[in-house]
């Protein structure tokens, strides 16, 4: 018997775009037994809307449809409302990082509807939101629809696929560390590369590298302030059965000098960055005598049930320390691996890479439709 399915995809910048290639691909690959309908694709302000959920074209798809159709996007109750009523299961696909969307993944899944997700809000705010989400999730234990969110760690690497198996499987995680910031593991590699004899670059310069490269936000104290390390390390914190108040209850270093936190721009963050180049020179240099590097790692101990996200001296023969590139690296220590860490480690980043997360999640999703 075929699967009828119908999606409804929020986002289409570098990580919506990829997946909706992504998924076209998928569709015609499986049109024997899958009937995929993308029935609704929005973003901020204007969506397209399939009004009698017949598929809306996917090949070619580019977001300047979006605004030549005009159309303003559904509020929430009104898309639950479209999807409850397409006579066939739905899947929501959000591909932004909105909070206030996340904050309504309760209503959807009580609904019946599924999601699949790289916006780590939902899962990494107010520890309330995440009891809700999991409370109504049907596989959780709840009796709505199914929720995956493998792409808010590690992007397409399977990290909470892995915990997840650890932990159903009956091992007990004892301890997680890791590099979880692709622009983070870049900057430094760049930075102060393990077995490098050169004296280290200036860090606003490799800073500068990074942001024309695409490599961190438009305003790259928005990967130095470490929040995003910070969400990541909350959600597998959660899932390995610690209670957390939010990312912000446990220490977390920002790596942005404090007179620009204020600064009005990030042209104008990026123009002064150079004058606090000594200071992260001096904790390279430091290190580098001591036969170690320095690299932005995040931490959890579950027995101590302590959790830290910072810059920490490594020995260059570390793992950590050998990373390449923007590669995320993710040790898992538990009861039946003793000292011999499982690592998942490879690219952490990237369009493309998030987007296959999301598709694999919503691929979960549809194996488990009846």
């Amino acid at each position: 018997m075929t699967k009828d399915i119908k999606i409804a995809i929020i986002g289409v910048g570098g990580v919506g775009k990829a997946f909706i290639s992504q998924l076209a691909s998928y569709i015609q690959r499986n049109q024997s037994t899958l009937s995929i309908s993308v029935v609704y694709i929005a973003r901020s302000s204007t969506a397209l809307i399939s009004k009698d959920y017949s598929p809306l074209p996917l090949t070619a798809f580019v977001p300047e449809k979006l605004d030549a159709a005009g159309v303003p996007p559904l509020s929430v109750p009104d898309l639950i409302k479209f999807l409850k009523d397409c006579g066939s299961e739905a899947i929501l696909i959000d591909n932004t990082s909105s909070i206030e969307l996340a904050s309504q993944y309760p209503e959807f899944l009580k609904s019946g509807i599924h999601i699949a997700t790289p916006n780590k809000k939902g899962f990494s705010s107010e520890e309330s939101l995440w009891n809700d989400i999991f409370a109504a999730a049907g596989n959780s234990g709840g009796s709505g629809g199914y929720v995956f969110h493998e792409s808010t760690v590690g992007a397409g690497l399977p990290v909470i696929s892995t915990i997840k198996d650890l932990i159903d499987t009956g091992d007990e995680v004892t301890k997680i560390e890791g590099v979880f910031s692709g622009t983070l593991s870049y900057l430094f590699n760049q930075f102060a590369p393990a077995g490098g004899n050169e004296a280290p670059r200036a860090f606003s310069e490799v800073v500068k590298v990074a942001k024309d490269a695409g490599y961190t936000e438009p305003d790259p104290r928005d990967d130095l302030n470490g929040m995003d390390v910070a969400r990541k390390l909350t959600i597998l914190a959660r899932l390995s059965g610690l209670s957390i108040a939010s990312p912000t209850s446990f220490p977390v270093q920002s790596l942005i000098p404090k007179p620009l936190e204020s600064a009005s721009s990030a042209q104008e963050f990026m123009t002064n960055l150079p004058n606090y180049d000594a200071d992260m020179g001096q904790l390279a240099e430091e290190a580098k005598k001591e036969g170690k590097v320095i690299r932005f790692v995040g931490s959890l101990d579950v027995a101590s049930k302590s959790l830290k996200v910072g810059l920490e001296k490594l020995d260059a023969s570390h793992p950590i320390a050998a990373l390449k590139g923007s590669d995320n690296i993710v040790a898992f220590y538990t009861k039946r691996y003793g000292d011999r860490a499982l690592v998942v480690q490879g690219a952490g980043a990237g369009g493309d890479l998030t987007a296959m997360g999301v598709l694999a999640d919503v691929i979960k999703i549809i194996a488990r439709i009846k």
